[in-house]
Order: structure tokens, then C-alpha cells, then sequence
């Protein structure tokens, strides 16, 4: 409340006339005002004055005389507008309601509810849009998955993001560490049967030539995806051109010569059992390439293989 209000309300308040939603607001003023105290206290010690002072009657000529002349007054002032009336309306509705807080906080209510209602009726009501499809870096290839849908509320429009196997071609030689590691992936077990006997041909013949066919300490490299292929790959086609690959190491590397070892005690097909056998006799001086011709040529169900481990062993005795 400011200062001239406030004064207004204190002649109010001294002629008994404040209303009592006013008279909040008039002592929060004076307690932080020291002005309009001093009006307060002026206007009382008046009205102390005054009840000391006689009170005289006016006569009837001065009342009659007095209520002419503010008729006149009355009539001079011209009518007030409508922006006017309609500004001491709105700051009177105001009024009433910072006296009514149950009063304000339904009107808040019902203002929520409307503006809720209506935009709901909006959003029902408004025209769908056309059936279009956005693809964002659209691309050629396979869709691989989905990874996630979000659809806008209260709407029909829907968001999928997804992934695609977009098909690639790189071309370069053997000796180029991409091709290289492309052909490696090519004998995964994921890749068709046909890539992965190109793959293992061509690395096995890098390996043939001498070329780079190292293995790291984790068994990564062109020479142990070769002994993975050998022992876990289902297609014979490819564990045989995997120990074409392998032979130049038998001699060499451990870990090769027992890759060899297990496939002609444990594969499947007799062909791949035969070229490891063949792939034994630089090492059958080894013991323990001896030891398991010995056992296959007593044990084994295959004739073919048990004959063929018996002549490689009658080898080795020659030999020494």
C-alpha cells in the first residue's frame, strides 16, 4: 500500500468508515511507515481537541445553503468513462478477492480445469497430419534392429530409430593389414560357409609363402585364427585348408603341432585326420607325436587311419 492510500484510509479509519478488508493492509503500512504515523497521530490528537472543544449546532440556513451548493458540485463533475469505471471495477473485484483466499484459490481451480479442457479439445479436434515418412541419412542396406520408438503424446506421430547393415567393399593387397583383418573376420563362424573357405585359403597361402603369418601372445593373428579354424570350425573344407596353412610351423611351434595332434585324435572326417598325420612325419621323432600314432594305430575305429598311423610310426623308427 502506498503512502497516498494509505492517508486516505487513516480519514477512513477516523471517521469510522474503513472497511475491514482494508484495515489489514493500512497497520502492516504503518508499522514500516513513519510518515503516515505521524498523520495517525495527528488525526487523533485533532479528534482529542475536538471532543474538548464545544460542539455548536449549524443552523438550518447553513445546511440548506451547504447541501445546494455540493448538489451543484456534484453535477459540475462530468461522467466518468468506461475505461474508468471498468479500472475501479477490476481493483474492487481484486479487493474481494485477496479477502477471500477460499474464493481465489477456486477461481485458480476452475481457470486450471478450462485452460486443460480446452487444449485436450484442441488437441482431439485438430486436423491429423498427412501420412509422411522422414528417414534422417537414409542409406541402402539391410535394416539390422530397432533401437528404440518414441511416440508424441496425444498424437499418432511416432519416431523409430534403427540401424542399418550398409554393404561395403574394400580392395587392396594380401599384405595390407585391412584386407588381412577383413579375411580373418570372414572366417568367423557367423560368415557363410563359402567366405570362410576363400578366407582360410588365402591365409593359408600368406602363411605358405612365407609371408607374415605370426601369432600374438593372446593367440590373435593369421596363425592362431588358423589353429581356431582347425579345431572348432564345422565345414572339413576349411580345417583342411587351415592345416595346409599351418604346416610350414609344425616343426616350429608348439602350440601348432598340438592343434595337429588333436584333430587327428579328434576330428570328424577321416581326410582332415589323414593330412594331419601327413603333417606329423618332420616331428615324429617328437614323443609325443609318437605316442599318439601309437594310440591311434591300437585304438582307433577307422582301418584307414589306425594303418596309416602304424605306417607313419614304422617311419619314425627309420628314421632313427
Amino acid at each position: 500500500m502506498k503512502c497516498e492510500a494509505a492517508r486516505d484510509n487513516i480519514v477512513l479509519m477516523g471517521y469510522g468508515e474503513l472497511p475491514d478488508e482494508l484495515a489489514g493492509g493500512l497497520e502492516e503500512h504503518l508499522t514500516g511507515c513513519e510518515d503516515c504515523r505521524r498523520e495517525l497521530n495527528a488525526l487523533r490528537a485533532m479528534e482529542e481537541y475536538l471532543v474538548l472543544a464545544p460542539v455548536l449546532e449549524p443552523s438550518p440556513n447553513l445546511l440548506t445553503q451547504s447541501r445546494m451548493r455540493l448538489d451543484e458540485a456534484l453535477d459540475s463533475i462530468p461522467p466518468h468513462g468506461f475505461l474508468t469505471r471498468l479500472r475501479v471495477n477490476f481493483f474492487s473485484w481484486v479487493g474481494h478477492v485477496q479477502s477471500a483466499p477460499a474464493l481465489a484459490t477456486l477461481l485458480l481451480g476452475v481457470g486450471f480445469l478450462s485452460g486443460n479442457f480446452t487444449y485436450r479439445y484442441q488437441v482431439a479436434h485438430a486436423p491429423k497430419p498427412k501420412g509422411t515418412l522422414t528417414i534422417n541419412h537414409p542409406a541402402d542396406g539391410v535394416i539390422a534392429n530397432v533401437t528404440g520408438i518414441v511416440q508424441t503424446p496425444n498424437s499418432e506421430l511416432v519416431q523409430v530409430n534403427y540401424n542399418r547393415i550398409v554393404p561395403e567393399t574394400a580392395e587392396g593387397s594380401l599384405d595390407e593389414p585391412r584386407i588381412r583383418e577383413l579375411l580373418m573376420l570372414g572366417m568367423n563362424p557367423a560368415a557363410t560357409s563359402g567366405v570362410r573357405v576363400n578366407s582360410a585359403s588365402l591365409l593359408s597361402g600368406e602363411c605358405k609363402q612365407g609371408h607374415d603369418c605370426s601369432v600374438q601372445a593372446d593367440g590373435t593373428g593369421i596363425r592362431g585364427k588358423l589353429m581356431v579354424a582347425l579345431r572348432y570350425d564345422n565345414d572339413p573344407g576349411v580345417r583342411l585348408t587351415a592345416l595346409e596353412g599351418l604346416q610350414r610351423y609344425v616343426g616350429q611351434d608348439r602350440r601348432v603341432r598340438d592343434a595337429v595332434l588333436e584333430a587327428l585324435m579328434h576330428d570328424s572326417d577321416a581326410e582332415v585326420r589323414t593330412a594331419a598325420i601327413g603333417l606329423l612325419e618332420p616331428v615324429q621323432s617328437d614323443s609325443s607325436v609318437r605316442q599318439v600314432l601309437r594310440t591311434v594305430s591300437t585304438q582307433d575305429e577307422n582301418q584307414y587311419i589306425r594303418t596309416a598311423s602304424y605306417q607313419a610310426l614304422q617311419g619314425a623308427g627309420d628314421i632313427q
